[in-house]
Order: structure tokens, then sequence, then C-alpha cells
């Protein structure tokens, strides 16, 4: 279960503690990486004199980028064996190992794809990224389980799955499997049940209580509508039984034409519960025998528990499981009453258990934001817990620790509400959750800050970015950069401050113009076909805007569509080097996401209840780029 290493970090360095320290190190001491990742924001592109493009690249890197398209750039960034091409440059075979490449000399004038070397300074940079941003490649042998070995997720399980969600759900549920299977064999923890945070349409915990894996999933959504259509797919599934009816259909057709009122005499089984699956066809992949039973928690352990799934609403906002505990002993009191009083619920048999001693394991697949933190807290927090296995993503919603909130919160559509309550306060749920993190010394101060434009960043997937994925979002970045140009002639919004004050160091606001920025958000497809399309239908939208609505629309109503493809035309050499720097912001912004699950990872490590935590990849990052899970386990 756990890997040989417990980061999957570069070979480049000796240990876990090594690769930590130069972390750290980097990003608090790299200009460059700074700059990149939170120092600039790409409303500020165009806006800025020099512009962005100008300010923040060294000249030997300005002019070399500009010779070459984006794919032979993400090329260089990501896929290009860099060890040819620093050969050239010192005239010998040479280690990729970082530190002895520092300070090397020499150099010659040579060719790369048609044109001049990349500069040496660049190829450093883009190893020195490579070498401290975790290894994302992935071998689902290394965690596949016996069980999925040999059986398939069927169809009616598959069901409103996209094949990045059936691969997700496929890969982490086996690795769950796994996991519970080999703590119960090595007698760490018997677990009996699985927490699924944020459960949504659960599709992890239908197919992990399916007949392929029988287990207990307890499913905390936050959502009634998402409970809902998660029961009606258990029913699709055959995993719960519809709510059968019983009418006096004459009666009751009388009602409704409003002849009558009667009591039709309805009659109901009950809201549908996880039923005993039937017998699955054979092409579903797992033929199975129907039980007529559900074992109690004390079943004989060489007696394979069958599967069931609780639902539970519950708005998540800490790591206390209290209320998930007292609804799961809820559940188990009215099945021991329906033994007792004779009644044979679905499951029971007439000898429930009168033990309840759960042992959790809480999962997420895919957490947004501080709900991963809430679930690694969850095992210190609550005895029954044992074990947590959290795959986070959507960092931009994660909360700082350390500082004032970079939120900007959007005035076009409606507010996250745990944003509006975070907003002026220092969340102690936040970034960092490391006493590593919160406490290092650098020199602009102690601990470690990301603001918003840097944790956006580091959701992107530049490794799987097409010709047409690029010429896409680049060409709606450099239409909202444009925009802005246009907004800041205007006066409806500020210049960008002074420079040296937000470079480097990064503006908290993660971008450097005056007031709360401008969100626009997407806007309908139509309005990409041009510039003008895209000003007009931004304007359009802005107007519904109480704070900037109504001064946009003043300005721009003398703006002409000339004036617009005036400023198109005077601008429009740009996009090419704006494309240029968000790549390269992307491309940084690994070492960033590789930070933030550093730090999670050793928040686990500073608790004296956790006997072991690594961090692993659980999916192909084609497929699911934010594939780290974090897993940790209570003593």
């Amino acid at each position: 279960m756990c890997p040989e290493k417990a980061l999957p970090y570069s070979p480049i360095y000796a240990c876990a503690e090594d690769y930590v320290e130069a972390l750290l190190e980097y990003v608090t001491t790299s200009d460059v990486l700074q700059t990149l990742c939170g120092g600039v924001h790409i409303l500020d592109f165009l806006t800025r004199d020099p512009d962005l493009f100008e300010a923040v690249l060294l000249p030997e890197w300005r002019d070399w980028l500009r010779l070459f398209e984006i794919p032979d750039i993400l090329d260089l960034l990501m896929r290009e064996d860099l060890g040819g091409l620093l050969e050239i440059y010192i005239g010998e075979s040479i280690s990729l190992n970082l530190h002895e490449l520092r300070g090397l000399q020499g150099g010659s004038v040579s060719q790369w794809r048609g044109g001049p070397l990349p500069p040496k300074s660049l190829l450093l940079y883009i190893l020195e990224v490579r070498d401290l941003s975790l290894d994302r490649s992935f071998k689902a042998g290394d965690l596949t389980s016996d069980i999925a070995k040999t059986h398939s997720i069927s169809r009616q399980l598959a069901v409103g799955m996209k094949p990045k969600k059936a691969h997700e759900v496929k890969n982490f549920a086996a690795f769950v499997d796994s996991s519970m299977s080999e703590l119960t064999a090595t007698n760490t923890h018997n677990i009996t049940h699985l927490v699924d945070f944020g459960s949504g349409q659960n599709y992890l915990g239908r197919v992990l209580a399916s007949p392929i894996y029988d287990r207990r999933v307890i499913a905390v959504e936050s959502k009634e509508a998402n409970i809902n259509g998660a029961k009606d797919m258990d029913i699709s599934a055959k995993l719960a039984k519809k709510k059968a009816i019983r009418r006096n259909k004459k009666a009751f057709r009388m009602q409704q034409n409003g002849l009558q009122e009667v009591d039709d005499g309805e009659t109901t089984s009950g809201k549908a519960e996880l039923a005993a699956p039937e017998p699955v066809s054979q092409d579903c992949g797992f033929p199975v025998d129907t039980p007529q039973t559900i074992p109690a928690l004390d079943a004989p352990s060489d007696r394979r528990v069958l599967g069931n799934i609780q639902y539970i609403e519950h708005v998540i906002m800490d790591g206390d499981l209290k209320t998930v505990v007292s609804q799961l002993e809820a559940h188990h009191k009215a099945k021991e009453d329906d033994v007792r009083s004779g009644t044979k619920t679905n499951g029971s048999n007439g000898s429930y258990s009168t033990r309840l001693d759960p042992q959790l394991m809480v999962i997420s697949l895919h957490s947004c934001g501080n709900l991963v933190h809430h679930g690694l807290r969850s095992l210190l927090l609550n005895d029954s817990v044992k074990a947590v296995a959290m795959v986070g993503c959507c960092y931009n919603l994660v909360t700082e620790r350390l500082g004032p909130p970079t939120y900007k919160l959007p005035t076009l559509r409606p507010a996250h509400p745990r944003l509006d309550r975070s907003s002026s306060t220092y969340d102690p749920h936040g970034f960092p959750m490391s006493q590593r993190l919160a406490s290092y010394k650098h020199r602009h101060g102690e601990g470690i800050r990301m603001n918003i434009t840097a944790r956006m960043m580091a959701v992107q997937a530049p490794q799987n970015w097409t010709a047409i994925d690029c010429e896409g979002f680049f060409t709606r970045h450099f239409y909202r950069a444009l925009l802005q140009r246009v907004f800041m002639d205007l006066g409806v919004v500020e210049k960008p401050s002074a420079m040296d004050s937000d470079f480097g160091s990064g503006s908290p606001r993660g971008w450097s113009g005056g007031g709360q920025p401008i969100i626009i958000g997407s806007l309908r497809k139509s309005c990409y076909s041009s510039f003008v399309t895209y000003a007009r239908g931004a304007v359009d939208k802005i107007g519904e805007d109480s704070e900037h609505g109504a001064i946009i629309k003043e300005r721009m109503a003398n703006l002409s569509d000339s004036d617009l493809l005036m400023y198109y035309g005077k601008f429009k050499h740009k996009k090419h080097e704006l494309s240029l720097i968000w790549s390269l912001m992307a491309f940084s912004a690994g070492v960033m996401e590789s930070v933030i699950v550093v730090d999670r990872w050793l928040w686990l490590k500073e608790q004296e209840e956790v006997s072991n935590c690594w961090v692993q990849t659980v999916f192909e990052y084609e497929q699911s780029p934010r594939n780290l899970v974090v897993v940790g386990i209570k003593r």
C-alpha cells in the first residue's frame, strides 16, 4: 500500500527531506518563479509601460522566445531532453544533477528547430522547475486490487460518467479497496465504513458499495438535490429498491380530477434503501449471487461484508464528524429497533448486532478548496477515523491562513458563502496547514504565502494542452487583456501601481490594478469570433453589475466598432507574447502545486497520532491532472 518513497520527488534528491528543503528554498528565493507565479496577472499585460513581456523576462529570453511558436515552446518546457542541449553549452556529457549544472560556463552557437539554441539561463530554469515538481507518472498496477483486476464496472454503475470520471472512479476505488484490505491484513485497523466527503452524485461510493467491492459507504453531501439524484442513480444501478406505492386507482384518479377528496389508501414501503443487489448479467463483468441479509458490523472476518450506502446531508465546515457518527449510530439503532419489534427492514434477518464500533476511513475524489484540509484534520478530531485518503483540486478556493484573503469576489455571479465569511479574516483552516511552512523564515519574512493568482495557475494542465485548446484560451486571454486596456484608457479602471512594489513579492490582490478587478467570466461562444463581438458581449454582461455597470456602459457607448478594431490592430502582435507569458506561468505553477501537496503531507507528519503518511499518483495525468492522493494512517 505505502510506496517506496513518501513523496514522488525527482531521483536527484537523496530523500524526502532534501527535496522539501530544496523546494521551500527555491520558492522563497527565485525571483523568476515568484514573478511568474503570483507576481503578475494577465489583466496587467497591456496596461503597463513597458508591458509584462518586456518587464518580467530577461532580454535573452525575450529575444529567443519571439522566434518560436507556442507548440515548440511547450515541447521545450515539458518534453524536450535538456541533457543534449546543455551538452552543447559545456562541450561534454553531463548528468542532469541540478546542483552540478549551476555555475557552468562556456557556450557555442548551435541550432534548435531551425533557430538558435535556447539561452542557458532558460534551460537551467526549466530544469529546476521540472526537478522540483512532483512526478505525476502513473502505473495502474501499483494500486489495483486483486478484485479490480478480475472485475469491471457495470454499465448500470457507469451511467452518467464521462470517460474522465470513469477513469477516476475505477482507479481510486481500486486504491481505496486495496488500502482497506491491507490495513485489515496487517491488523492495523479493521475499517468498517468509508466516509466520502462531498460525495456529489456518489459515483465513487456507488462503485465501492456495489458487488465489486461490497463496502459500506457514508456519503456526506451538502446539497439535497445531489443526494436525491444519487439515490435515483442507486435505483438505476439496482443497488436500491424503488419506492413501492399502492393506491386505489379509481379513487386516486377522482381525487386528481378534483371530483372528490378521499383517502385513497396510499401506502408506501418507505424511502428507497440500499437493497441486496440482484444477480447481474454476464456482460457486466461480475456475476454474483443474490444475498438475503446484510451481516452485522462484527461479522466473521472470513465472510465478505455486503455493501450499502447511507446518505447524510451535512455542510462540512471543519473536520469534526460528530454529526456524521451520530447519524450513523441513529441508523444502526433504528435497525436494532426493527429487529426487536419483529419488523424486517431491508437487510435485517432477525439477528442484527447490538454493537456499533465504527472504524472510519475518510476519502474524497477531488475535494474543492479547504475540503481536503477538513478531511485530513478529521483524523485527529475523531476517535473513530482511522485513515484518510484525499485527492484535492480547485486550489483557487483554498483560503489563506497567514495573510489577508486575496479572493477576487465576483460581482457578476453569486459569491460563494464561504468566501464571503472569510473575506476579512485570517482563516485557520487555510494554507499553509503545516507548521513547517507557516514558520519558514526567508528574505521576505516568515511563513510561505500563496496569492490567488498563484493558486489559480496551480490548477492548469499545460501537458494536456492541444493546438486547438491553446488557440481558444489564448484568444480569450488576449481579448480580456485588451479589453482591460480599453477600460484603463476610458478611466473605468486605474493604472497599475508601481512595478517594483508588486513584482517578485506578488500583489496580495492577485493583480496590480487599483480597486476590485472587473470579473467578466464566460460569454457565449459567438462572442469570441472577434474582439468587437467580445467587447460588446462583455459590456452587455457587465451592464447588470451594480458597481461597474453604469459607468462602463456610459463610457463605452461612444466607442464605435471601428475604434475597437483600431485597438485590436494596434496590439494584435502582442497576442503571441501574452501566450508565451501564460505558458511560462502555467509550466512554473507545477512547483506551486507541489508546495500545496507537500504542505498537506508535512502537516500529517507533524501529528503524533499519525503513524504513516504519503503522497502518490492514482490517475493518468492525461485523463485527470489533479492525480495526487494524500494518505494518512492513525496509530
